[in-house]
């Protein structure tokens, strides 16, 4: 059994803040966590937080002692809907084990939780030290510990600490190594990035992180080659094109002869159609969006919100004149943090659009119907692509994977909410997230996981 703990960015600066306030004594929260559980995984995320006050615990540098009264509506609520419990407390000395002391007051505090709750789905406990990182454990209802195998944060920055990292310092490793350091490639060998979508930015996104050296991909995309798209596929042949192979096929097949022991899962699906693939995405430590569809982005961004994961959404727009020629071209990578602003908030997209696509998918008749009458929009329009635009705006987006896992630009990670690029403008600038207003229910609902219906949408519990 694996067991890892995932925090929104959110939920780790209000921890930070709280368990470490400046006298160098111990603090404690606890939260309200949602699962995923499937195949052996079995993950808790933070849903909701209860800080405990300082003047209702006895707080000393090695040691601290608070009433549980405080938490007992979150023990209901968790027992109401078989959620999680974990208690986070910090080791302001450093001390990067559990102490003797932890363990009474663990086995304790989750003796009394499992009495409560009838459900035998893990709880768990955590410490944070002085630098952020943190460690921690479950316990079964046997009360029996066991380690989280990964921990992570879903924030400005993405961090994961993973207890099977080893080093590995292969001839491949050695330039990532020296631009990005160790720490840095081992993260990538070791991560598992998701790709929805694998023609135009997706194809380029996907070559990239296997060279990088990334451990794991799963990639999605229901469409077969065709001659139109082999301009902006990389890898595809003429051959793949008479033959209607799967892009997902083709690429895989790519991936498997380069032989830098990047693991591939494919899904030759659309995402509305595949529960399995969505399972497996909700396994990944970091989701890039290369979907034009304004439902698919609306998916994914509930999916990455409910399970606490790092989304990258490119979109690349080429207008051209009809006379040979181009009225313009635009680029965005939007990066979307678990509970903060959404592509619905920051305007992409209204929920007008939302309905015109879904309905487009759904009941492509009476979408007809309703556009000749004027009531939706033209929803299915192919725009003119160029591989030079696309392979652009993909690297750019890895920069940005990059960049929040081993921080180097001038400016701070959360200054690159948004990238955009004004090809024809010669321009490039950077929005922050502090520009954007916050989706209140992306908010409610971070961290929330397994449910039903399925993300709250009844269409994907069929």
């Amino acid at each position: 059994m694996q067991y890892q703990l995932r925090l929104s960015g959110k939920h780790f600066q209000k921890l930070q803040q709280h368990l470490f306030p400046g006298d160098g004594k111990e603090a404690v929260a606890v939260a309200l966590c949602g699962r995923y559980e499937r195949n052996g995984l079995s993950v808790l995320l933070t849903y909701k937080i209860e800080l405990i006050p300082y003047n209702e615990c006895e707080r000393y540098d090695d040691y601290i002692k608070w009433s549980t009264e405080r938490i007992i509506p979150l023990i209901e609520k968790a027992e109401r809907e078989n959620l999680a419990i974990l208690k986070i407390h910090s080791h302001p000395g450093g001390y990067s084990k559990f102490s003797k002391t932890d363990d009474s007051a663990d086995l304790e505090l989750f003796k009394s939780i499992f009495g409560w709750c009838d459900y035998n789905g893990v709880h768990g406990s955590a410490v944070m030290l002085p630098d952020g990182k943190i460690f921690g454990r479950v316990f079964t209802h046997e009360l029996k510990p066991f380690p989280f195998n990964k921990i992570s944060v879903a924030g400005d920055l993405i961090q994961i600490w993973d207890i099977n990292s080893k080093k590995n310092n292969d001839e491949f490793s050695l330039r990532t190594i020296q631009t990005f350091g160790e720490g840095t490639y081992m993260k990538l060998k070791e991560m598992k990035i998701g790709i929805v979508g694998c023609s135009g930015t997706g194809s380029p996104t996907i070559e990239q992180l296997v060279r990088l050296g990334i451990g794991n991909l799963v990639i999605v995309d229901p469409d077969t080659v065709e001659k139109k798209n082999l301009n902006r596929i990389l890898n595809t042949k003429i051959s793949d094109a008479k033959r209607s192979l799967k892009k997902v096929k083709v690429i895989s097949d790519a991936i498997k002869k380069i032989g830098l022991g990047t693991k591939v899962i494919a899904f030759a699906e659309n995402l509305f159609d595949s529960k399995e693939a969505l399972q497996e995405l909700i396994t990944c430590d970091a989701i890039f969006g290369c979907v034009d569809s304004v439902d698919g982005r609306d998916l994914l961004s509930k999916l990455t919100n409910y399970y606490l994961i790092p989304y990258f959404d490119l979109g690349v727009r080429l207008d051209a004149d009809g006379e040979g020629g181009i009225k313009s071209i635009c680029a965005n990578i939007h990066y979307i943090q678990p509970g903060c602003s959404t592509l619905l908030s920051r305007g992409l997209y209204t929920e007008k659009r939302l309905f015109d696509d879904a309905l487009l998918r759904q009941d492509p008749i009476e979408f007809n119907k309703r556009e000749k009458m004027g009531y939706v929009h033209n929803a299915n329009v192919d725009r003119p692509a160029v591989i030079s635009i696309n392979m652009q705006i993909s690297s750019m987006a890895v920069v940005e994977l990059l960049n929040r896992l081993h921080p180097f630009k001038d400016d701070g990670p959360r200054n690159y909410a948004k990238v955009v690029m004004d090809y024809c403008g010669g321009c490039i600038e950077n929005v922050s997230e502090d520009n954007y207003i916050q989706d209140q229910n992306s908010d409610l609902w971070a961290g929330r996981g397994d449910c039903k219906p399925f993300l709250r949408m009844p269409e994907l519990s069929k």
